[in-house]
Order: C-alpha cells, then structure tokens, then sequence
C-alpha cells in the first residue's frame, strides 16, 4: 500500500504526527493508499523552507525559470500516461478525459507561464514639465499558498502554481485530500527539473489542519484558492484582517441560454458535453439550461435520448462518458439534491437514480445523468450549487425573462449562449452577471484572458498577465532629473 509524502525543503518526507489519512478510489469504494494528515508543523516547516528559498529564487533570472518550468512541462508531458491513470484512479473520471483535458492542460500551464515570465514588461512615464520619469516595479511577493479543489486536480493544481513560480514567488501549496495523488507524483517531477530545494512545498492534509494554517501563516503574503463559496469565506474572514492579497475561485450555477435561431446540432452536442463532462464535477458545467419556447419540445425530446446513450461505467475503459462521483460524501450531497428536486415538483426525465454496476465497480459511487423539467427558477434546486450530473430545463419566452432567471442566483461565474444573432448576442453577454460568457461554444479557453467570477463566485482573476501580477507587488519609483 503506498504511503503518499508530503514534499518540502526538496524532499519527500512523512507527517511529523505520523498520522494518515486513506485515499479511496470512488469507482471501487476501496482504499488504495493513504494521504499525510499533516498539521501546523509541517505547514510551519514547508513556510520556513520556502522563506529561505525565496531570496534567490526571486533573483533567478526569468530565463533561468523558463528553463526549469519548460522542463517540468517536458516531464509532464513525458509521464502522460502515468498521470492520467493516476488522475482517473484518484478522482473517478474517465482516463480518456484526463488523458484529451487534464494532463495537456498541465503541460500547457506550464509552458504558458515559462514564457509569460520571459515577456512580462514594466510601465514608465516620462513626466513632462516636472523633469521626472516615473517607472514601476513589480517584484514577487514572497511565500505564497496555493489550495486547489479535487475536481480537476493536476489541472488546477498547475494552474496556481506555475504563475507563482514564474512570478518568482515561492510556494507553499496543498491540493485537496480527496485527490492528491498527481500533486505527489508532480513533486517528483519537480526534483528532476532541477527546481531549487524549498521553492515549491506541498504538504498534504484537510482545510482545517492544513489549509488554515496556511492561510493564518504571517510568512505567506498571497492566497490562491479554489474551491466552494463557504470555504472561500472562511479564508477571507482570517486573511482579510491580515492584509494579505486574495484570489478567490468558488462556486457556480451556471446558466446555458438557448435561443431558436441557434446551430441546433452544434449547440445539442455541446450541451450534452457541458452538462455532464467530469460528472458534472466542473464549475463551468451549465446546470441550467434555458431554452426558447419554439425550440423546447425539440430540444427536450432530443436532449434527452442524448443523455440516455451516456455511458456510466469504470472509469478505465474507453468507451466510458461518465465516471465515478469523487466521494462518498458528495455522491449523497448530489442524491440529496435529486431528492429535493422531486420534493419541489420536478419531473424527472431521465436519470435519478444511483448507477450500479458489475463487477469491479460494483461497490463505487455512480449517478445515471439527470435531467429535471417544471422547476421554478427561484427553487433550492435551481439557486444551489449541486456539482454533479444533474441539470434543470426551463423554457422562457423573452431576452428579459431569460436574463431574470440567469441571474437571479447568487453566483456569477460563467454563462453560454446559443444564438447566430450577432446583436443579440453582444447584447445578452453584456447583461448577464457573470465573469465568463462563451457565445456558440462551451470551455474553449484561451491561457492569455482573465478568468474568474462576480458576486459569490469569487474575487480577482487568474489567467494570462493577471495571474503573474497577482504574485507581485507594484512598486513606483520617481526619478526627478535635475
């Protein structure tokens, strides 16, 4: 049985408690290894060895680190194939899915913020008049904690990390304990690199033990986190008062506006896809699907024989399209949501039941893909972030009507939108209370623009120039010329 090790100060080394944690396959229910359940301490020592690495770190020259980030990416994509089984194993997806999405994202993540390093440019100002020249510094922060959730795991972990280190920051970063294995497998990686000893730490454990006292550490200046909205306030109550910067990715329940004039074959495979790829287990799935009145039956009757030829199964065949959900514990938050849908009137179309198999994955946690019809917008089921395979459709009649239900939730992370009018659709992205809008397309991401939420989605933006310059502190300098 594999013991994972938390990594610090270059090594791999146990909990000081000695203490773990059982890491559980969720498409067999069964413990395969087990996960540090590390402490303060550890956290503490993961704190003190990034501080001492950060003065020469921060003084590495950007294309000393492109070289070191470029490598890891190399490695990454050297070890595909380890990491997406990994992947699967750990968090129940599909390893198709982690082998097409999540590990190429890591890779790029990395190559992305190598090179951003290298072309990141300071502002200055040639004060006219006042014989002066004004420019402006911007210089990494110091140690920074970077906390990722457990839906996309390496993806997401990579995604906070890599502009930290780009940024010269130094880390102190703890993936989530339900999946943390590619998170180990990567701080292998980072050794063969030749990443220096200290710059990137990650020490495993829960949010309260490890997660807290990252955050409540006054050596970490910055947190990066991702994750639910209730977490996500929790962090902010401790580091608000601490003065420390903030990027905050958290909730959604998010809206997927379909009007008539649409691409109907297009916008019908997308939107099988962004409902229910990953489970559902995606921020950015849609699970709220509104559709124009002359396009409902249609697209009710068509939705749903698409769903009903979705494949649930084990997570290593390839001819799966719905794997395991992550855990016990949300596979009966997701069931309870059904439920609670049933209690508020919905009819249930197709779905709403556990998935059961045979054989390996008899004793795993499956959902058949759900979908919900005669919701009211403004029910617990329509308001609350579920995360799982389970969306509502409702149709509606007009722009406003729409845009009433879209944003009438207390989340604004991210919207699409099918229609081929170009007026309207500039004219419903700039309505809609959301950070992200995809017109005709769903999660086609460019690295360079901002992403992030409004309202109780989050705070701040990663992606692109943003995310480097989080990890920074601007510094004007003002040079009179006398």
């Amino acid at each position: 049985m594999l013991y994972i090790q938390n990594f610090i100060g270059g090594e791999l080394t146990a909990p000081l408690a000695e203490n773990w944690i059982e890491n559980i396959d969720p498409s067999t229910g069964a413990v395969y290894s087990f996960i540090p359940d590390s402490d303060q301490r550890d956290v503490q020592r993961a704190v003190g060895s990034a501080r001492s690495a950060f003065p020469a770190w921060s003084t590495t020259s950007a294309e000393a680190r492109h070289d070191i980030l470029i490598r890891l990416s190399g490695l990454i994509e050297r070890d595909l194939e380890q990491l997406a089984q990994a992947e699967s194993v750990d968090q129940g997806k599909p390893v198709s899915l982690a082998r097409e999405v999540d590990i190429p994202r890591a890779v790029a993540n990395f190559k992305f913020y190598a090179t951003a390093a290298m072309h990141i440019a300071n502002e200055s100002h040639d004060t006219v008049g006042r014989n002066a020249i004004n420019y402006t510094l911007r210089q990494p922060l110091g140690v920074v904690g970077c906390i990722s959730p457990w839906n996309l795991p390496l993806y997401l972990f990579t995604w906070k990390i890599a502009p930290a280190l780009a940024a010269g920051c130094t880390v102190v970063a703890k993936p989530s304990e339900v999946t943390p294995m590619t998170a180990y497998l990567l701080s292998k990686l980072c050794s063969e690199a030749g990443l220096p000893a200290g710059v990137l730490n990650v020490v495993h454990g829960t949010g309260p033990k490890v997660g807290s006292a990252i955050v409540a550490n006054p050596d970490v200046k910055a947190i990066s986190f991702t994750g639910g909205t209730k977490t996500g306030e929790e962090i902010a109550r401790i580091a608000a008062p601490m003065f420390k910067k903030l990027s905050l990715e958290l909730g959604g329940k998010n809206p997927n506006i379909i009007f008539a004039d649409c691409n109907y074959d297009e916008m019908l495979t997308t939107t099988v896809r962004s409902s229910f790829s990953n489970q559902g287990e995606i921020c950015l799935c849609g699970s709220r699907i509104f559709v124009e009145k002359p396009l409902y039956d249609r697209f009710r009757r068509d939705f749903v024989e698409r769903v009903s030829v979705l494949r649930v199964g084990d997570p290593r065949k390839p001819d799966t399209d719905v794997g395991a959900i992550v855990s016990k514990q949300h596979f009966d938050k997701v069931m309870s949501y059904i439920e609670l849908a049933k209690e508020e009137g919905g009819t249930i179309l197709i779905g709403g039941k556990q998935a059961n198999l045979d054989g390996r994955g008899a004793d795993g946690w499956f959902i058949e893909p759900t979908v919900v019809e005669g919701l009211p917008f403004d029910c617990r089921t329509n308001q609350e972030e579920i995360f799982g395979p389970v969306v509502t459709i409702q149709p509606f009649d007009s722009e406003e009507e729409v845009l009433g239900y879209a944003n009438s939730v207390r989340y604004g992370l991210s919207a699409t939108v099918w229609t081929e009018s170009l007026s309207r659709a500039h004219r419903v992205a700039a309505m809609l209370e959301s950070g992200i809008v995809w017109i005709n397309c769903w999660l086609l991401r460019d690295l360079r623009t901002p992403f992030g939420g409004v309202k109780d989605s989050g705070v701040g933006r990663e992606g692109g120039f943003e995310a480097l310059r989080f990890f920074t502190e601007e510094k004007n300098v003002c040079i009179r010329i006398l």
